[in-house]
């Protein structure tokens, strides 16, 4: 037993419990650790201006073709070799005569016909005064007076084809198209030459379901044609009956073109003004989605807490939009850093003159970057961001 307790053995069991002691004591004796302290949250900062409603006229902007108020095909009542036609993009007025066709052996038939008819009056009076005289029977008389008829109507048929070859214009307007040049033959019914009027001009477009309430016969309507022309115009037609394949509506504005400066089948946008509305004038930048996917602009209210605010868009330019669905009078947030949560409070700093609508140039965005600038510097903090749930933009 002794050989296993010697000195060393001894020495070494010593510092053995010297140190178990020695680390028990510490743990003992030593305070509890504190949990870290929480970062102080620090309020965003962002720049904010405030909006006057103006009153806007809200407008329905549709894109459609211009066509011309009528085109007429002009067609042969008889048959024939044209003779005579008027040369392409001629100005005709209604009745004009246009072409002419051969009249073959119509002038014989004529001279024809009139002779018979000359022979039945003179067969007519004839037994007409020997049935007065009772001479001659009454049906004899009768049957003069048949055949007679029938050459007048003979006659009739024969002067009408001759009139037929010569065609007058049934509208006014511009020749558009030659069908049948001179040499060509046509028959009864055979296209010869188009008329087309383009004065005035239609301008058609189609109306949404959802839109046609707006739109009203006689209402006024601004149309703009590609190259930068723009007319005034009324609506003339509203179709009471939707396209069963597009589930619109056909509507037709009336354009002045008296002077025919302008051809059909241009493209054209109709702008048709309908209500009148309290808008606000905002920069489209500005625009935020909400978690519901809603279009609308961050706004203040009198405790400088963060509401967003759904709007619509009733008209767009390039030097802003106007919207409804603020207060008349709002203050509205236009520059931020990071993403604002609604009934957020913030600290507000007045939007520099320089970037409110209407700066230009780049003193508005120099203006911006110093204020972007001033903003991201208050919340550059990465730990405050993470505690806020922000993330910057």
């Amino acid at each position: 037993m002794g050989r296993y307790f010697n000195a060393t053995t001894l020495v070494f069991l010593g510092l053995i419990a010297l140190v178990v002691v020695w680390i028990g004591s510490g743990m003992i004796t030593r305070e509890p650790i504190a949990p870290p302290e929480r970062a102080q949250t620090r309020m965003p900062t962002v720049a904010a201006s405030w909006s006057e409603a103006e009153e806007i006229v809200r407008e329905l902007v549709l894109y459609g073709d211009v066509e011309p108020v009528q085109v007429a095909m002009l067609r042969a009542r008889t048959d024939g070799i044209v003779e005579e036609v008027v040369s392409q993009g001629t100005r005709v007025e209604s009745g004009d005569v246009l072409a002419q066709l051969s009249s073959d052996d119509r002038e014989a038939r004529l001279v024809r016909a009139e002779a018979q008819l000359a022979l039945a009056e003179r067969d007519f009076r004839a037994a007409e005064q020997l049935a007065e005289r009772g001479v001659g029977p009454e049906a004899e008389a009768q049957a003069r007076l048949a055949q007679l008829e029938a050459a007048r109507a003979e006659l009739r048929a024969i002067e009408l084809e001759i009139g037929n070859t010569t065609l007058r214009a049934p509208i006014s307007g511009t020749v558009n198209q030659i069908v049948a040049e001179m040499g060509a033959y046509v028959s009864p019914g055979g296209e010869v030459l188009e008329i087309v009027d383009n004065d005035p001009l239609v301008a058609v477009v189609h109306v949404q379901q959802a839109q046609i309430p707006n739109v009203r016969v006689g209402a006024s309507a601004r149309v703009k044609f590609i190259g930068g022309d723009q007319k005034e115009g009324r609506v003339r037609f509203v179709s009471p009956i939707a396209d069963a394949a597009t589930r619109t509506f056909r509507v037709e504005i009336q354009i002045d073109n008296a002077d025919r400066e302008l051809p059909a089948g241009l493209s054209a946008e109709v702008t048709i003004p309908f209500q009148s509305v309290p808008a606000h004038r905002v920069s489209a930048a500005l625009g935020r989605l909400d978690e519901q996917g809603r279009i609308g602009l961050h706004i203040l209210d009198e405790e400088d807490r963060i509401q967003f605010a759904p709007i619509e868009i009733i008209r767009a330019r390039a030097d802003g939009v106007w919207v409804t669905g603020l207060p008349e009078r709002a203050r509205i947030v236009t520059i931020s850093q990071g993403t604002l949560r609604p009934g957020q409070q913030v600290n507000v700093q007045e939007t520099p003159e320089e970037y409110l609508l209407g700066g230009a140039g780049s003193g508005a965005s120099d203006a911006m970057q110093a204020v972007s600038d001033r903003i991201g510097a208050d919340d550059s903090v990465a730990e405050e961001v993470e505690e806020n749930g922000l993330e910057n933009r």
